[in-house]
């Protein structure tokens, strides 16, 4: 049997027993790929484990650091009961003003890594406070975030128009980012409904209660702290600078600073959620290395017709997008084909295009990629941390098939 067979069986086998029993999903991911480089394919160990993203383990260690000193010295606490005071404490409506927050800031220029990073641990933390269902939290602050990154000052939107200006479908900018944005915005939406946030408006006299330590005073550390997030902030949307290295940089100047006892802020940190998010990547980087994913996809694009291109392929860019980068390998890959397609078919370009674009963006928040990855490590405490990726596994999945069907109403 091929090493493309193999990782293959192996990606199941660790989906499959990540939903039926207790083992963490990385460990098993990192086992899985092991023996099949090592014992199969001929490989170092060295060489199988340079799948492991550094630069995701970075992002998610400097951001969980940060948000778990912010939480440790009380800072967390404070902001989100203003948020709260702020929607009156209508659990309703947080959902609904974090979905607009994310759009805002993946909008001017953020995108969807940095300004989940910096959405996520607030949104989970008032999800726990208002008693949300923090896949409910998550499926709107989360597409929120996406619903903005085909912006044309969104580093996902650049990649996507740059490409779209290369094969001759450029001057559409707007249009692209207004259709991604509509998508999500109806499967943010559905979502919300879908998994009982309408419960949260059934009362209208429903609120959260604010507690005495909500409205504290603010004292120096929360005040440096909350400079520090400005900072990242600032850093990350107005120059560009890496999440990841910024976060960690700024966590350990508070630390060096005495705003939190530094032992208490690195156990906070939910080690357990980034080996799952982590050892999966290895696996994923095995299956893309061993033409895995080639096995997928070539079987799904061989069936295409005139009348089911653009599901199809909004399809199939969704589910590489699961496993895969949308902006560094999905799009660069996938929009250089349009113009053949299109030629050969007797259709309009444009369909096809629009097509990969909104469907590799919805699968955006599964368990598998960053902006996920970043919701499951704020969850509040007492989630149930593997059902949540779970979760948010089947979700993004199941976007591959919803921005299929809407691909197919929208562009025909």
């Amino acid at each position: 049997m091929s090493l493309a067979w193999l990782s293959v069986i192996a990606l199941v086998i660790a989906v499959t027993l990540s939903c039926t029993t207790a083992v963490n999903i990385g460990v098993l991911s990192m086992s899985l790929a092991l023996i099949i480089g090592v014992f199969f394919g001929d490989m170092s160990p060295g060489t199988v484990l340079n799948g492991f993203p550094v630069n995701l383990f970075t992002t998610l260690l400097g951001v969980t650091l940060l948000f778990s000193i912010a939480e440790s010295n009380g800072t967390l606490s404070r902001v989100t009961g203003r948020a709260v005071a702020l929607c009156r404490g209508h659990a309703g409506w947080l959902p609904v003003m974090f979905f607009m927050v994310g759009f805002a800031i993946a909008t001017i220029g953020a995108g969807a890594t940095p300004a989940s990073a910096l959405l996520a641990p607030p949104a989970m933390a008032i999800a726990g406070r208002a008693k949300i269902p923090p896949l409910v939290m998550a499926i709107m602050a989360g597409n929120g975030v996406l619903a903005g990154t085909l912006s044309p000052f969104a580093p996902t939107g650049i990649v996507a128009h740059g490409v779209m200006e290369q094969i001759g479908l450029g001057g559409v900018e707007w249009y692209t980012f207004a259709f991604n944005a509509l998508a999500h915005a109806l499967v943010g939406v559905g979502g919300f409904f879908m998994f009982g946030g309408w419960k949260l408006f059934k009362n209208s006299t429903q609120s959260v209660a604010l507690e005495s330590h909500d409205m504290a005073v603010m004292e120096k550390q929360h005040w440096l702290t909350i400079l520090g997030i400005i900072a990242l902030i600032i850093l990350v949307a107005g120059f560009s600078y890496d999440v990841g290295m910024v976060a960690l940089i700024i966590a350990t100047i508070l630390i060096l600073l005495r705003t939190v006892d530094e032992a208490v802020a690195i156990k906070g940190i939910p080690w357990s959620v980034i080996l799952m998010v982590t050892g999966v990547t290895v696996l994923i980087t095995l299956l893309r290395e061993t033409e895995g994913l080639d096995l997928i996809t070539s079987g799904i694009a061989n069936v295409a017709t005139a009348g089911t291109i653009n599901p199809i392929v909004a399809f199939t860019a969704g589910i590489i997008s699961v496993y895969s980068s949308t902006s560094g390998v999905v799009l660069p890959a996938f929009l250089p084909m349009v113009p053949s397609l299109a030629e050969q078919l007797g259709m309009d370009p444009l369909n096809i295009a629009w097509s990969m674009n909104v469907s590799a963006s919805l699968v955006d928040l599964s368990s598998l990629s960053t902006v996920g990855a970043l919701y499951i490590a704020s969850a509040p405490a007492g989630t149930d941390t593997r059902k949540f990726f779970n979760a948010l596994l089947a979700w993004g999945m199941s976007m591959a098939l919803v921005g299929a069907l809407l691909c197919k109403l929208a562009f025909g």
